[in-house]
């Protein structure tokens, strides 16, 4: 029988790829694409999913508060965090509220497949880059220091620069809206409270924060 999946994520072109994605490998069947944590909570019970694959971050219900409510509710529902957002906060949050699996959306689409299917059999999945630090958390070690990606530290570097979040969507052809994004990451990976605090550190220690080759 085919895992039946249910797909929820705020951004449109994220949903269709992955419903592109999905469909056409056998074994999984989707069932319902969402843009929202209540409209997810709306279809659930005419599409019986196996699987939710929730994003970690939406407006209104985030992704943690859905999966806290599907696991009170539908506790037979596998939910998986698909997020470009790595942070400890969503990570353990979402563990913590039932979610089976963790990965980023740098995943290959045989490990996003594979995923799908171990939690439908009642798995667990999680992304190398976080499995690490779920594992010394369940030591009792102390965290490891915030590591930024490639784009969290471009980001920050042209921050540092004085350049306005146009520019810097400009400079490295994305959205404004993901610009703000990196740098709400990169301000609570850092423990810094606001983009002024973001720059001084990156004056204070430029080596961080080397312009991408």
């Amino acid at each position: 029988m085919s895992v039946r999946v249910l797909l929820v994520d705020d951004q449109i072109l994220m949903r269709s790829g992955l419903r592109k994605l999905l469909e056409i490998e056998d074994g999984i069947e989707i069932v319902a694409d969402v843009g929202s944590g209540p409209d997810a909570l709306a279809v659930v019970p005419t599409c019986f999913p196996d699987v939710a694959l929730v994003d970690a971050r939406m407006p209104g219900m985030d992704g943690i508060e859905l999966i806290t409510e599907l696991a009170r509710s539908h506790p037979d529902i596998a939910s998986i965090v698909l997020t470009t957002f790595d942070e400890d906060e969503y990570l353990f949050g979402a563990l913590k509220a039932g979610a089976r699996g963790f990965l980023l959306k740098d995943a290959s689409p045989e490990e996003l497949v594979a995923a799908i299917h171990r939690a439908a059999a009642g798995g667990t999945v999680l992304s190398d880059h976080v499995a690490g630090r779920v594992v010394a958390q369940l030591r009792g070690e102390a965290p490891a220091q915030p590591v930024l990606s490639s784009r969290e530290a471009e980001v920050a570097r042209l921050v540092g620069a004085g350049a306005s979040n146009r520019e810097i969507a400009a400079e490295l052809y994305i959205t404004e809206g993901t610009v703000k994004n990196h740098v709400s990451s990169t301000l609570r990976k850092l423990g810094l409270r606001d983009r002024t605090q973001l720059a001084l550190h990156v004056i204070s220690a430029p080596g961080a924060f080397p312009p991408l080759c």
